[in-house]
């Protein structure tokens, strides 16, 4: 298979656990698998995101935020959660080279979301490295 086939199949399968998550959780508005050094993989946003812009971003935060929980003996970062006005957002480790974004409402459950963007997380990853 080529490898631009291989990246379609994957994309396809990563988009469907991300239509499965918002369907779990009708809470989530917006989420992207985005690769460690910034490409978005594949993403459920509104058109009018600027979905490499925001890929690029989230791998930026990850990188920065796992720099911190090291000098602090923290160990290995596994999610950082952003609270803002209009709710909050998950940055969710998915193996070693993917990250799982997920944008919520701002009365999510946040226990709940953060129970199932790591059960996402871990799927994420069997996937991005069984096609890497």
């Amino acid at each position: 298979m080529s490898n631009a086939a291989n990246h379609d199949q994957r994309a396809s399968k990563v988009r469907s656990l991300l239509r499965a998550l918002h369907a779990t959780l009708a809470e989530v508005e917006a989420s992207a698998v985005v690769s460690r050094d910034g490409i978005t993989v594949a993403s459920l946003m509104a058109p009018s995101a600027d979905k490499d812009r925001f890929g690029a971003m989230c791998a930026s935060l990850l990188a920065l935020a796992d720099r911190a929980a090291r000098e602090v003996d923290r160990g290995r970062l596994r999610q950082v959660i952003l609270d803002g006005t209009g709710g909050p957002m998950l940055l969710t480790q998915a193996g070693d080279t993917a990250v799982l974004a997920v944008a919520a409402a701002p009365q999510s459950n946040l226990g709940r979301l953060i129970l199932e963007t790591r059960k996402v997380s871990i799927e994420l990853a069997a996937l991005m490295s069984a096609s890497a």
